[in-house]
């Protein structure tokens, strides 16, 4: 996960434990992702949003969720904040779920939510930059994260750059690029490069997916304020992202996940769904409640998370 309390205070929450990759398939889909990184800079790398806490307990503790993904409940300590996520990784994406006042300040109110983008090749954050320069985004504002392991020797961890470092309302959007040093790390418990300069989502992220039914992110939904969708626009169209206007809000597609963008009043902000790919096809449609949300797997390859609207 990643949070950004703006960039006068501390930033960027967020992200994934990294645990050992191993060759073979992980270095082919490694391969694959390079491949399909020729034609776009920045891909969807994860989201996370704040949920109310009935439905943040409820996801903590399911034996469901663990079943279906490789799920991960986890404190992470970064830029001198500490935080502690729920976590549904795959094969290149991921998604991060907080309660209500898990988060300082005005990311512990339902509905906060934030949106990272990533490259897959060393050098591309620095495409993007003079992408959004040339839109028309003066002064982007940078930032570069670090991570402790626990030992107290932090270490970079990635870059990020966003559209302005004016405090955004209720969702943080940021494109960001891993550092090779975090993957050269031991601590970071990463496979060696399948391509010069890969700092590829896939290599970031373990492959215990393949012992779940949970391949990827395909779709993500999120409400998100005017002023804030003005901020996100840019960073998506930097990266290469198709970007359509829909009613008030936009839906930008590209690299396998198509992320749509409400524009709503505040408190009517946060994530709403959620679409994933499997790694096999099921026969029949199961159906979990999750707190207040609703996971619906099958019939096919693939399954809805739905999340009910604020009351």
């Amino acid at each position: 996960m990643l949070i950004r309390r703006t960039l006068r205070m501390i930033t960027a929450l967020a992200a994934t434990c990294t645990v050992a990759i191993a060759g073979g398939v992980g270095t082919a889909q490694a391969e694959e992702s390079h491949v399909s990184s020729q034609g776009q800079l920045l891909f969807y790398n994860h989201a996370y949003s704040v949920v109310d806490r009935e439905t943040a307990d409820a996801v903590e503790n399911s034996a469901y969720l663990r079943e279906f993904a490789n799920f991960e409940v986890r404190t992470t300590t970064g830029g001198g904040l500490t935080w502690k996520g729920r976590y549904l990784k795959g094969r290149e994406t991921y998604m991060e779920l907080f309660g209500e006042g898990d988060l300082p300040g005005q990311d512990a109110l339902f509905g906060s939510a934030g949106l990272a983008v990533s490259t897959e090749r060393a050098g591309d954050l620095a495409k993007v930059t003079a992408q959004l320069k040339a839109q028309g985004v003066s002064d982007p504002a940078e930032y570069r994260q670090t991570r402790d392991f626990g030992d107290g020797v932090p270490i970079p961890w990635f870059d990020t750059i966003r559209t302005t470092s004016a405090q955004y309302e209720a969702f943080d959007p940021w494109a960001m690029e891993y550092f090779p040093e975090y993957f050269a790390d031991p601590r970071s418990q990463t496979e060696p490069e399948s391509y010069p300069g890969d700092v590829s989502r896939e290599r970031y992220l373990p492959d215990t997916y393949q012992d779940r039914l949970m391949r990827d992110i395909t779709y993500i939904r999120i409400g998100v304020t005017a002023r804030d969708l003005a901020i996100t626009l840019p960073v998506l169209r930097a990266g290469g992202f198709e970007v359509e206007t829909v009613g008030k809000g936009a839906i930008a597609t590209g690299g396998g996940t198509t992320i749509q963008l409400d524009s709503v009043a505040r408190e009517q902000a946060g994530l709403k769904r959620v679409s994933m790919s499997l790694n096999r096809a099921v026969e029949t449609r199961h159906e979990e409640r999750i707190g207040r949300s609703t996971l619906a797997v099958g019939p096919g390859a693939r399954a809805e998370w739905t999340f009910d609207a604020p009351q």
